[in-house]
């Protein structure tokens, strides 16, 4: 039987939610690792938007936003409730206010207007959300587990590592405990290994 096809970029945030998701609902892909200076033809064809993650349905469909994958996989399959929770609100202010901040303090060379620490400022209103939340609970919709951590925790990894010194110094005890807990866990070691570059010779490479 034919597998969806996921087509992934391995440190891009939106492809590491979508895997994560998969991960953890147990749905199994076809995995095709991209490099964004070389998008292959067949995922432009699926998607003409050039950026990941896709995935491809055997009958054709596409699902070409990385929160639609997520539920999508999670749907099918959530043998640990990641789904019950509400934190859609939460999800949005990540994607939309913190993420542009956060391409702003990562990318500061192509915003002159501001210094790099003016964008990590504003970046860092949403941060102080999510350690008040975190000092009320262990996660960030609550003591368990939930799709809103999964869909936050690679934007706040990429936030990280832009300045990891003044991160693990910043006044964010929870939120730094947290972050850490998601880089020591097998669910982040299963996602992150290194695959060759798809080519459409390559054997299928299947997962999680």
């Amino acid at each position: 039987m034919s597998l969806p096809i996921l087509y992934s970029f391995r440190r891009c945030p939106y492809a590491m939610r979508a895997r994560l998701a998969l991960y953890y609902a147990g749905v199994q892909v076809e995995l095709r690792e991209i490099l964004l200076k070389e998008k292959p033809q067949t995922m432009l064809d699926a998607s003409p938007k050039g950026t990941v993650p896709v995935l491809v349905m055997p009958d054709g469909k596409v699902i070409e936003e990385s929160l639609d994958v997520v539920y999508w996989a999670l749907q099918l399959s959530d043998p640990q409730g990641l789904l019950d929770a509400a934190g859609q609100a939460l999800i949005a202010e990540n994607d939309d206010d913190f993420k542009g901040w956060l391409d702003r303090y990562k990318y500061h060379v192509g915003y002159p207007q501001q210094p790099q620490e003016f964008y990590r400022q504003q970046a860092e209103v949403f941060l102080a959300k999510l350690e008040s939340r975190l000092t009320q609970h262990a996660y960030l919709a609550g003591e368990q587990l939930s799709v809103v951590d999964i869909c936050i925790w690679p934007f706040i990894r990429q936030f990280a590592f832009v300045d990891s010194h003044w991160f693990w110094q910043a006044d964010y005890p929870k939120l730094q405990a947290w972050l850490q807990g998601y880089l020591q866990s097998d669910a982040f070691t299963a996602i992150m290994p290194k695959f060759k570059p798809w080519m459409e010779s390559q054997q299928q490479v299947i997962f999680p």
